[in-house]
């Protein structure tokens, strides 16, 4: 008989999933996932099974989906195929094989559950996965989050079978002799991960016959030690980080006062995209020269003379470029908005977020768009041009706000305002102006 009280005691003490939940199993067709299959048909939960063939083992790969296809069959319950060309993709986004089987089955799991209205999908990960990966995080580096192996439940991932042994997942199919299908690359010690498995955990058995209960209860731990540093990080965070609409601002003295420095100072900088290794960058540098910059993949992190300025990167989603018709009353350009309004009354106002146009100069469509090298202006008041780098310089404009000063172009490619700080001086109204153009600047508030 199967175990089944301690596969749904597991189920009920990690609150996984209900009795009324319906589940996207992913199976191989190795002994692990086909039991799992055997656990929710004998407990009688709503289940379907997915199944991927990544085209590596040629026959072999064919022998498994026929496998997994008849088990669905035989518990008559949905099936779910696809096919990858996993090695194509590994070469097209330089990554490894294993890497490139891991991303396009997952993203294709979700795809499925979410088509076909199933709550959660089930990974077959055992004790043994949870200890091969909680040594490979340390092989290669990890904090805290990489101790604590794998989770029983994340999202919309469940993971039931956390609570066997490699051991009792061989006795259960010998046992009630479940047919399943062997992965001949799991015996190569090709992979890091199959390194670990038949290399190293053997010889960490002999240490400990309960090696993989000793991890799991290692990685609970863990687990814990990281929400109660969470709950620290989450503190600091709201005591010491000052924001401003998407701008945040980090005292350099409390950086240095921090302690443990190295651990915290990388737990704040983490929401903005900054790995460990760019944060230890980043408290090498604090002593440097003020602008000395630092990027992650979404922020840009900036030493000033009293404050770390964590300011985030336009992305291709945020347009650099508008383009502003006649008709346009009002338009967005980053964290910035532009009110256009007409007055036949002639005026104007000392006042850096507007601009006074001299409506007749204008040419549509207009654009609006960050600095470019080679930006030059007639700024108000002067006759001749200067270049926009050395205005800015002028205007002590620091390094992460300058990409987002927005420059207001005239039809013919002509600036004609840097947004918030000075309008060229051909197009301001003059004896001869009979109708103003107004555009306003204001921050849009993303707090």
């Amino acid at each position: 008989m199967l175990p089944l009280q301690f596969f749904q005691d597991y189920i009920d003490q990690h609150q996984l999933f209900s009795i009324k939940s319906k589940l996207l199993l992913t199976v191989s067709g190795g002994k692990d996932s086909v039991l799992m299959a055997h656990f929710f048909k004998q407990a009688g939960y709503v289940f379907g099974i997915a199944h991927c063939n990544f085209n590596l083992r040629a026959d072999e790969s064919q022998r498994d989906e026929n496998f997994v296809r008849m088990l669905a069959l035989t518990f008559e319950v949905p099936f779910f195929v696809t096919h990858f060309n996993t090695k194509e993709h590994a070469a097209q986004y330089k990554i490894s094989t294993q890497m490139a089987a891991r991303n396009l089955r997952y993203e294709w799991f979700e795809q499925t559950r979410l088509h076909n209205n199933y709550d959660y999908i089930a990974i077959a990960h055992h004790q043994g996965d949870v200890a091969e990966t909680m040594l490979l995080n340390l092989t290669r580096g990890t904090g805290i989050a990489g101790l604590h192996g794998i989770l029983p439940k994340r999202g919309y991932l469940v993971r039931p079978m956390l609570f066997l042994s490699p051991a009792e997942i061989n006795t259960a199919i010998d046992n009630l002799h479940i047919d399943f299908v062997e992965d001949s690359s799991n015996a190569t010690i090709n992979y890091a991960r199959n390194k670990i498995r038949h290399q190293v955990v053997p010889v960490l058995r002999t240490l400990n016959p309960k090696l993989e209960q000793t991890f799991v209860r290692s990685a609970q731990r863990f687990s814990e030690t990281e929400m109660v540093l969470q709950q620290v990080v989450k503190s600091l965070t709201k005591d010491l980080l000052k924001i401003k609409g998407d701008t945040v601002y980090l005292s350099l003295q409390i950086i240095k006062h921090l302690t443990p420095q190295r651990l915290l100072f990388s737990e704040l900088l983490k929401p903005y995209g900054f790995t460990e290794t760019i944060s230890e960058e980043i408290l090498k540098g604090l002593n440097k020269q003020s602008g000395t910059t630092y990027q992650s993949t979404t922020h840009c992190a900036l030493i000033d003379r009293e404050n770390l300025i964590i300011s985030k990167i336009a992305t291709a989603n945020e347009s650099n470029i508008v383009m502003i018709h006649y008709h346009d009353t009002r338009v967005k350009f980053l964290y910035n908005q532009i009110d256009i309004s007409f007055s036949d009354i002639i005026h104007f106002e000392r006042d850096s977020s507007k601009a006074f146009i001299d409506a007749r100069l204008l040419i549509y469509p207009l654009i609006l768009r960050s600095r470019q090298e080679g930006d030059k202006f007639i700024p108000m008041g002067m006759k001749t041009h200067k270049k926009l780098s050395n205005f800015l310089i002028d205007q002590k404009v620091s390094l992460h706000e300058k990409d987002q000063v927005p420059i207001l172009l005239n039809g013919n490619g002509e600036i004609i305002w840097i947004a918030g700080y000075r309008q060229d001086d051909r197009y301001k109204i003059t004896g001869a102006t009979h109708k103003v153009a107004i555009f306003e600047l204001k921050k849009i508030n993303n707090s």
